[in-house]
């Protein structure tokens, strides 16, 4: 069990008692866990696809669509976090900070202000930077920006074409792309969210 909750250096490390939140008792390594939480999220993606047509830029949203993605592995899924992080705004500002990013999309949306790919990656990009849950963030921001790239008519980006939770080469670059995105260069977040 002591590989469980090794995480890639550029991950977000689980405090003690959120790693008390596991459900799934047969999980005993890493491989375990990330076999686990891939079948929650495939269940939640699905969640999600069956909701088309509805309000997703809702902070209720975002909590139930992580919910519904890690529900089955995690006590605390759908549950903002508690405590700081090595990456995020400080916990007390997540609720704030999440309305105010739904709030802009809606913004850039109704006003064209980006084209939908941009949107969409901008999206993902900002509620990383928040990081809200203690886990999951990339792939619950991943969802929600193929969720609005749907909802405005595009087909959902590839993000590599890769499995981000594994190390490699592809998370390496999807890594670096997010901290250019950090440097407001949106560029390579951009050209890596539709490569395969």
């Amino acid at each position: 069990m002591s590989d469980l909750f090794d995480e890639p250096d550029d991950a977000t490390p689980l405090e003690p008692e959120e790693r008390d939140g596991l459900l799934q008792s047969w999980v005993t390594t890493r491989a375990d866990l990330n076999e686990a939480e891939q079948a929650s999220i495939d269940k939640g993606a699905a969640w999600a696809r069956r909701r088309r047509g509805r309000d997703m830029l809702s902070e209720d949203f975002v909590r139930r669509l992580h919910k519904r993605m890690f529900g089955e592995v995690w006590a605390w899924a759908g549950s903002y976090r508690r405590t700081g992080r090595n990456i995020g705004v400080d916990a007390y500002r997540i609720p704030a900070e999440v309305a105010q990013l739904l709030d802009d999309v809606r913004f850039w949306v109704e006003h064209g202000t980006y084209d939908p790919d941009e949107a969409a990656v901008r999206l993902h990009h900002r509620l990383v930077s928040i990081h809200p849950f203690p886990n999951g963030n990339g792939r619950n921001a991943r969802m929600m920006a193929d969720l609005l790239i749907q909802q405005l008519g595009r087909p959902p980006f590839a993000w590599g074409g890769a499995d981000l939770a594994d190390i490699g080469e592809k998370r390496r670059r999807y890594i670096d792309a997010l901290q250019s995105a950090d440097r407001h260069d949106i560029a390579p977040l951009l050209a890596f969210a539709r490569s395969a």
